[in-house]
């Protein structure tokens, strides 16, 4: 807590104008201890001692009344009436101090030394641990004003802290602090704490004195001049100029302090028109809530603030007003948070987390409003505040940025205006929206203040002949209203600490679901025959309970949860409601009587199972935006986490077999019955769960939940026929929404999850495979989802602790052909991944599966997979060993992979060819015939590249003159500029050179005129021709074997043909070269000429050539003279 340097004024002006002064002369002013004698105690004393009338009169009056009623109430107060008063209004509770000195809730921890190292850092632990080390001193008590001294020991790092502290307090509760530590935070701190559990604690210890106006009645004149003046004396240097000033007003008659009549007195307690509340320092509530924004999701300031939730819950419980303070003060803070007009500007969607606060604070308000013992001031208030932020442009939506685009597809609350579903306009609807509706709401029904007031309010008479029954056929109540709403009153009476009531409402609304439940199946099963057709569901299905903004299921689920297992305070209240016998009284006895409303053999626990169940298996439409569906995941994976900590017992299995039962017969009414609309929201996630618990109790049922929650019908590419004759209302509010499914992905992986979960299951049982693998073939439409349940399957089957599971083996192939089939005409980056996959299945499988899987291969694999993927693996070694294959089997084998190679060289000789010639290399007649579709495409189909090296691939295998052929097909779809003296196929053309004049004088004719006709560039020409001049064709073999024979005449054919096209090539380069040279590109032009140069003199005439050539730049090119300088220089 920010304490303040010095204490308030006093709230209210003191005087006794009944007291005579001179009949108070000589009268004792000295203090009593605060305990006064045993009998004072209450009923603590050690002697055991009844209390006296005086301290139990005294106690009520001090925990009700403001002091100053009590002065104005009475002429003359006996001083030890006084001081009795005094002292029972300091809190006696340790509880509330923990609660504004920590953000631990509970008051179990109260007490108690905390072990954990995080805990004995809360100012509370602190505190507890200064006082028990004597720490606190001088502890004064004068009317209702507390002071004394805390010592902080000396740490290593710190020195030894000495601070004054000083607490009122009024009716039981601190209204203001003082401490001289300088601290800063939302919470009193440790001083403030030691200082107030010492007087809680050791309150005999503490010397009591009246406040000091009334010692200051006891003094005569003398007196009261002497005590002025050793105050002053004692404080001179602090309080003279205050000092002064007073005495100057005084002794003014026309000053202000002289119109007033009494003085202050800080130590007299409260006036009538205080508020008495507990001290909340609310300037550090805002500046602590603006840090933790400002600092977004970092430095968890996400978890700060939701303990600040969790405060002002816990204040709720406590019945205390700073509750709805503290929490106006946080939503203050909130609405003015600058990212939200920020967001707004941008379009940009707030983060989860950050959306997840809002929510919060939707719902506290909601509790706030719904507190049964709200005054109409009070509420009439908190309404014009909601209105108020409900009204700023930036507020959130409830359902994320899309409120104002969607209808409204909630029932308005049951005392509001009656909704219209039919309507395409909607309001905004913010986070304060059903808080502001609740506002209408109110608790004076009859019927209601029975169920929550009474444990045994039934009515055995009564006939359950109709749908708004307020007791069921058993005589137990029930309650119909709209089940969020109802479930909002139940959180109501929770948070403001109404437990017992809360429990009774909780039940009723549970056994009217139930009873609902029951009514709904027998509908369904009545008219079955005329519904299957039609296809025909309940509009109730547009609200789904679990991701509903007010939580309904689990604010029931927890509600019993907590009873059932003893979490509940032992402590609990009653209602204390207009016109209901009682008033808000307390009782010791925890136990609550509601049990008479349970079956034989059900507990809380049993009944908030199946809460959770009936709410989960909910048939609801998908809501729209982003953040409403994940919140549907992020709820419904919340409450399963929460059913998977209960064990289950028989009781519970037979619950679930119930559950189970009736969400298979259902119909429109149950997520999993034989009537889903194209928009409901899935079952996989809830059907697992319902699948492992009712496994190992009841398979056959545990299968029927599982398969029959597979469908994800809004994938499916047509809706089915009940679609077409919905309601109209619904077909006019529900369009097709598949693309705005934003969490699509993660529904079909929870989808993959629950068949892999079957697939695990049911090994072994060879009719129960192939009915689950009938479900994924049918319902999931993600191939990497097949593909992976397809990897999960071999996983399973082929465990290194078992032998192979054939059978489950046999699914994971016929999953992954289903994934090639998929993916076969489809992009998918996991394409090779999965090939690979599959035939290291099929080879576990057996050799009859790879044989199937190659004759069928042009409905699974592309060309290039099944050549070089497929056939590649199957005729490896390794996979020989794997199967143990005999020669016949081998040869079988690799007459099928040879086949596929054929057939997919055929398909596609540009990617096949040079597989299918590897992979014939060992049958003749296939590697000929391989190399005759690699010629009959060569023409049209294939491109240089892949020619070239087919070419040297049969050259590396020993057929020259197939690699020369094919080289010089490579050459006729061969087409080099003058400038790509780097082109990736030069290596190509050199080699197909190389080869040709190895191969004899008429092949490197025949080839060098197909280089002339493809290859422009100079250098690369040059190249080729001086290769060519420095062996005798046909004499030096690829080995560079040497021999003796004569060299090839430049000025014959072919070499002259090769001479010529380079010297013209060297020409036009020049040329084209020139047209856009740069001065820093001289030297590199100077040096192209020189190896011009040379290649100029391989002819005989050539010397002339290049002086021609010479002057004739010279001429062209005479304005560029640094240039022709340089050439002039080099080349004359």
């Amino acid at each position: 807590m920010a304490e303040r340097a010095q204490q308030p004024p006093a709230k209210r002006l003191c005087c006794r104008p009944g007291y005579n002064a001179t009949c108070r002369q000589g009268q004792r002013v000295g203090g009593t201890p605060c305990g006064g004698s045993a009998a004072t105690q209450g009923g603590s004393s050690k002697s055991q001692c009844p209390e006296s009338l005086l301290d139990i009169a005294a106690r009520k009056v001090a925990e009700k009344w403001p002091f100053q009623r009590v002065e104005e109430r009475f002429e003359r107060i006996p001083e030890p009436v006084q001081r009795r008063i005094v002292y029972w209004s300091f809190p006696r509770s340790e509880r509330e101090i923990c609660m504004y000195s920590s953000f631990n809730t509970g008051g179990e921890e109260i007490g108690s030394s905390g072990e954990n190292s995080d805990e004995t850092r809360l100012p509370f632990r602190r505190g507890i641990a200064l006082l028990e080390s004597g720490c606190v001193d001088n502890v004064l008590q004068v009317g209702f004003h507390l002071s004394g001294t805390v010592r902080e020991p000396a740490t290593s790092s710190e020195p030894e802290l000495v601070c004054s502290v000083s607490v009122s307090f009024d009716r039981c509760k601190i209204t203001a602090v003082t401490c001289g530590c300088g601290n800063k935070d939302i919470f009193y701190c440790a001083h403030v704490v030691a200082l107030s559990l010492y007087r809680v604690r050791k309150p005999e210890q503490v010397k009591l004195h009246l406040p000091i106006s009334e010692t200051l009645f006891q003094m005569n004149r003398d007196q009261l001049q002497k005590f002025v003046q050793y105050l002053i004396t004692v404080h001179h240097t602090e309080v003279l100029p205050t000092a002064q000033k007073l005495a100057d007003e005084i002794l003014s008659q026309n000053s202000a302090i002289n119109q007033v009549h009494g003085a202050p007195d800080p130590t007299a307690g409260a006036s009538v028109d205080d508020d008495n509340c507990w001290h909340l320092d609310e300037e550090q509530v805002q500046e602590q809530v603006k840090l933790f924004l400002s600092q977004g999701g970092y430095h968890g300031s996400g978890k700060q603030l939701n303990l600040l939730f969790s405060k002002v819950r816990e204040m709720l419980k406590m019945r205390d007003s700073n509750g709805a303070r503290m929490l106006t003060l946080i939503t203050e803070q909130f609405m003015g948070d600058p990212r939200l007009a920020l967001w707004r500007q941008q379009g940009t969607t707030m983060t989860d987390k950050y959306r997840q606060l809002w929510d919060e604070l939707g719902a506290l308000w909601m509790c706030i409003v719904l507190n049964p013992h709200c005054k109409p001031e009070q509420k009439t208030f908190w309404l014009r505040q909601l209105r108020r932020w409900n009204s700023v442009d930036v507020c959130p939506l409830e359902d994320g940025n899309h409120g104002s685009e969607l209808t409204n597809l909630t029932n308005v609350l049951p005392q509001g205006p009656p909704g219209n579903p039919d309507s395409l306009t909607r309001p905004h609807r913010t986070v304060f929206t059903r808080a502001i509706e609740a506002c209408d709401l109110h608790w004076q029904d009859p019927h209601l203040q029975h169920i929550i007031t009474e444990d045994l309010y039934t009515n055995y008479c009564y006939r359950d002949n109709h749908d708004s029954s307020l007791f069921d056929a058993r005589g137990w109540p029930l309650w119909h209203e709209h089940v969020p709403t109802a479930c909002a009153r139940v959180d109501a009476l929770r948070s403001h600490g109404y437990p017992k009531e809360a429990l009774r409402l909780a039940i009723a609304i549970v056994n009217t679901l139930r009873r609902q439940q029951q009514k709904q199946l027998e509908f369904f099963r009545t008219h079955k025959k005329e519904l299957l057709p039609k296809g025909i569901t309940s509009v109730t299905n547009m609200e789904g309970w679990v991701g509903h903004p007010l939580d309904p299921i689990g604010t029931l689920f927890s509600t019993l949860m907590e009873t059932g297992r003893g979490n509940e305070e032992g402590v609990t209240a009653f209602l204390d409601f207009p016109g209901s016998v009682g008033s808000a009284k307390r009782t010791e006895n925890p136990l609550f009587p509601v049990h008479c409303f349970l079956e034989e053999g059900e507990s809380f626990v049993s009944l908030a199972v199946e809460t959770a169940l009936i709410g989960l298996g909910q048939q609801r439409v998908m809501p729209d935006g982003l953040y409403a569906q994940e919140k549907v995941c992020r709820n419904e994976e919340q409450l399963l986490a929460k059913l998977q900590e209960v064990d289950l017992d028989d009781m519970l299995v037979k619950i679930f077999r119930k559950q189970a039962v009736f969400l298979l017969e259902a119909g429109p009414y149950s997520g999993l019955g034989e009537l889903l609309y194209r928009e409901s929201v899935p079952m996989h996630t809830f059907a697992k769960y319902l699948f492992t618990s009712l496994l190992p109790h009841d398979a056959e049922l545990a299968y029927k939940i599982a398969l029959r929650a597979m469908r994800l019908p809004v994938l499916e590419s047509t809706a089915p026929s009940g679609d077409l004759s919905r309601p109209h209302h619904i077909v006019s509010v529900v369009p097709n929404r598949y693309p705005r499914w934003f969490t699509l992905s993660h529904i079909e992986s929870q989808q993959c999850e629950l068949a892999s979960t079957m697939l695990t299951a049911a090994k072994g049982d060879a009719r129960k495979l192939e009915t689950v693998l009938e479900s994924i073939q049918k319902n999931i439409h993600s191939s990497s989802h097949i593909f992976k349940l397809a990897q999960d399957a071999f996983k399973i089957a082929t465990l290194m602790d078992s032998l192979p599971d054939i059978t489950l083996l046999k699914v994971s192939l016929e999953l992954g052909l289903q994934v090639m089939r998929m993916t076969l005409s489809t992009l998918n980056w996991r394409r090779r991944e999965m090939v690979r996959w599959l035939v290291t299945c099929a080879t576990e499988v057996g050799v009859f599966a790879l044989d199937s899987i190659m004759q069928s291969w042009f409905t699974l694999f592309t060309p290039t997979e099944a050549t070089s993927i497929v056939a590649t693996t199957v005729m490896s070694n390794s996979t020989i060993v794997r199967l143990h294959l005999d020669c016949h089997q081998q040869e079988n084998l690799a007459n099928s992979a040879r086949t596929l190679a054929l057939q997919c060289a055929m398909k596609d000789p540009q990617n096949c060819a040079l597989s299918a010639l590897t992979l014939c290399e060992k049958d003749h007649i296939a590697f000929e015939t391989a190399y005759q579709i690699v010629l009959d495409a060569a023409a049209t189909g294939m491109s240089y590249t892949q020619l070239f090296t087919i070419a040297r691939y049969m050259e590396h295998r020993g057929y020259p003159m197939r690699a020369y052929k094919l080289a010089t097909l490579a050459m006729t779809h061969l087409n080099l500029s003058y400038n790509q003296d780097t082109h990736p196929a030069i290596n190509d053309v050199l080699w197909a050179c190389a080869l040709s004049h190895s191969l004899g004088k008429n092949e490197l004719a025949a080839v060098i005129p197909l280089v002339v006709k493809s290859v422009k560039c100079a250098t690369v020409l040059s190249d080729i021709l001086r290769r060519c001049t420095l062996t005798t064709p046909g004499m030096v073999a690829l080995h560079s074997r040497r021999n003796s024979g004569k060299l090839m005449s430049l000025d014959k054919a072919p070499l002259r043909q090769l001479l010529d096209a380079t010297i013209g090539a060297y020409i036009n380069t020049t040329h084209s070269r020139l047209t856009h040279i740069s001065p820093r590109h001289y030297s590199e032009f100077i040096e192209f000429l020189s190896k011009a140069r040379e290649t100029f003199l391989m002819a005989h005439d050539g010397h002339i050539q290049f002086t021609q050539f010479i002057d004739n730049l010279k001429q062209l090119y005479k304005g560029k003279k640094k240039l022709m300088m340089l050439v002039r220089e080099r080349f004359g």
